[in-house]
């Protein structure tokens, strides 16, 4: 990537895929090839151990299909203490290892939600002391320092809903909190506009900070409905608050050229929530999204 493009690429999350292993997610078999026939050319890993985690057998299997890897997923809790980090790193490593060798250039950190993801079941409090700021803070420093330098992958912080880094706040005190040399965003439009977030705000004002996109949408109505009823992010997805692109809010054109207008090389990855999906309905949608988003700026491909 050495062009000043906005590449679009895919991700298993888009095909209903949030677990390594579960009867209910499309075989990876088939999300590959539907891939490839959608037309995209860059995907990220999705959860360990979904794709092969041998680097010579899924460097073949990618081959084949014309693929390429952009970032690898990892999970952390650092807000919960310093001694976090041993149960962050044995996973992250092996996500880094093997994202590095399929020539990633990315590590996506998502923190730890408050709220169980499949039940809405609330684990802790939803509210951080400052001392759980601080420890979040030196967690994620701690974490992109080690990933660069072992591995040479930058990692890109996705804040995201039901945990305690979503809303415009929250993300503005985790950028003023972190050094920029080992944390900066995976802009997730969808996740920021269900948290009352703006993207183009972030965008504009944080310019250097954003280092990656997660591009998806958000129904609206169904929004309305659960700021209302004060649903959980379980509850949310099942009711469809992800839609596909453009039928829903932020205006994912007016993001694409703000994005553009940084002027370097990004990417911006298809990451529609689905799961439980039935196995027909991603490829149709996933195709339709990527001809609407080539369609949004004269600097967006898709290589």
């Amino acid at each position: 990537m050495t062009e000043n493009k906005l590449i679009i690429g895919t991700a298993p999350d888009s095909w209903g895929v949030w677990f390594a292993d579960d009867p209910k997610q499309t075989p990876w078999e088939r999300f590959l090839d539907e891939v490839a026939e959608s037309g995209y050319k860059w995907i990220e890993l999705g959860p360990y151990g979904y794709l092969p985690t041998d680097p010579t057998r899924l460097a073949e299997e990618l081959k084949q299909r014309d693929l390429q890897i952009s970032a690898g997923t990892v999970f952390t809790a650092f807000h919960r203490g310093l001694d976090q980090w041993e149960t962050a790193w044995e996973p992250a490593r092996k996500v880094a290892e093997l994202t590095a060798a399929m020539g990633g250039g990315h590590i996506v950190v998502i923190p730890a939600m408050w709220r169980d993801d499949v039940t809405g079941e609330a684990v802790e409090s939803g509210t951080l002391s400052e001392k759980a700021w601080d420890d979040l803070f030196a967690g994620h420093n701690r974490l992109g320092k080690t990933l660069l330098e072992d591995f040479g992958l930058k990692q890109q912080f996705h804040s995201h809903a039901d945990s305690h880094v979503g809303a415009q706040t929250d993300i503005e005190t985790l950028l003023a909190a972190t050094d920029p040399q080992y944390l900066n965003l995976c802009l997730d439009t969808g996740h920021a506009e269900y948290c009352g977030a703006s993207s183009l705000e972030l965008i504009k004002n944080y310019p250097d900070r954003i280092g990656y996109l997660h591009l998806k949408q958000i129904n609206p109505d169904i929004l309305r409905k659960v700021n209302e009823e004060n649903m959980t992010w379980a509850a949310a997805n099942l009711a469809g608050v992800m839609t596909e692109p453009p039928n829903g809010l932020p205006d994912l054109r007016a993001v694409i050229e703000a994005v553009e207008a940084l002027n370097r090389p990004i990417f911006g990855i298809v990451e529609q929530d689905m799961y439980p999906v039935a196995f027909d309905v991603p490829m149709p949608i996933a195709k339709r999204t990527r001809n609407y988003l080539l369609s949004c700026g004269s600097r967006t491909a898709v290589s």
